[in-house]
């Protein structure tokens, strides 16, 4: 099997990906604080967010993506704002009402997102954006469906959260078509609350 050590290596990953527009438009409205980038790869979240003046903590498994994550980040002036943290997120201790923000592109929590919303401060943001099942003809993402996520799941798995923003589309980006779901949701309580005006 790939690892992903050999992806980043051959370049058969982007070694600079763009953030969802999504993420982009609710970044703004997002308290300056911690951040938290699940999975960071190549540094995908973790630039944009530390560029809006957060924290960051980026969480990854591979060696040679946060190689190029720091290179990425030495690049973009953002290097002193990120802590890279080499770690197995099957058992990563993901900190307790910590952040403000929880970012994560591509990567399946499986069954951590539970620990992942714990880690949320009152008030905090989650943004996770990942593949889908799908009868669509798509050639992004992983080639079976163990690592996607099924209709829904992932909006029944913030449902403890207010919801924000949540939808599941098929695109195609640079010539690569794929189902995929994004969510941002808050960890807020309440029958009547404040919503972030982020326009379109």
């Amino acid at each position: 099997m790939t690892t992903w050590d050999e992806r980043y290596r051959t370049g058969t990953y982007p070694r600079r990906p763009d953030p969802h527009p999504v993420l982009e438009r609710y970044l703004p409205a997002v308290p300056t604080g911690r951040a938290l980038d699940v999975a960071t790869g190549t540094g995908r979240n973790a630039l944009p967010v530390a560029a809006a003046g957060h924290r960051v903590d980026a969480v990854d498994q591979s060696r040679e993506g946060l190689r190029i994550a720091r290179e990425n980040a030495r690049a973009a002036g953002v290097e002193d704002s990120i802590e890279w943290l080499q770690a197995d997120l099957d058992s990563f201790a993901f900190p307790a009402a910590t952040y403000d923000l929880v970012t994560i592109s591509f990567y399946r929590p499986v069954d951590r997102l539970p620990d992942i919303v714990e880690s949320l401060a009152d008030g905090g943001y989650l943004f996770v954006q990942h593949h889908l099942r799908t009868t669509d003809d798509v050639d992004g993402g992983p080639s079976g469906d163990r690592y996607r996520f099924a209709s829904n799941e992932l909006l029944r798995a913030g449902l403890g959260l207010t919801v924000l923003h949540y939808d599941e589309r098929t695109a195609t980006t640079d010539g690569t078509t794929a189902a995929t779901a994004q969510l941002v949701a808050r960890k807020s309580h309440g029958s009547s609350q404040s919503y972030p005006d982020i326009g379109e």
